[in-house]
């Protein structure tokens, strides 16, 4: 089973950038889908954006053209480059992983992103 790690959360003005990054315990090939979601607090968890297996991002509306993510096949990770920070992009970042045999589920354990006004 594939586990990921994040990293890369912290504290940002409005307006700056933040990287995080997702390293997975075993191949990225091995999975149908990579995602990263959020949850603010008192709101529900939302996908902010993943790459499923036909390779295609998929971005939820309030992060396109902001946020980008790219995968590097060598090392397992998967990353989300947030630009143009809002204070409303606060919350717990999740990476998120579906493996192709058995679409079994793996959340890492979150890291945290503060966006200052």
């Amino acid at each position: 089973q594939v586990q990921p790690v994040e990293s890369g959360g912290g504290l940002v003005q409005a307006g700056g950038s933040l990287r995080l990054s997702c390293t997975a315990s075993g191949s990225i090939f091995t999975l149908s889908s990579i995602g990263w979601y959020r949850q603010a607090p008192g709101k529900k968890r939302e996908m902010v954006a993943l790459i499923n297996s036909g390779g295609t991002p998929i971005y939820a509306d309030s992060v396109a053209g902001r946020f980008l993510v790219s995968v590097d096949f060598a090392k397992n990770t998967f990353s989300l480059q947030m630009n143009s920070l809002k204070p409303e992009d606060t919350a717990v970042y999740y990476c998120n992983t579906v493996s192709r045999i058995g679409s079994v589920d793996s959340w890492g354990q979150g890291t945290q992103v503060t966006v200052s006004s």
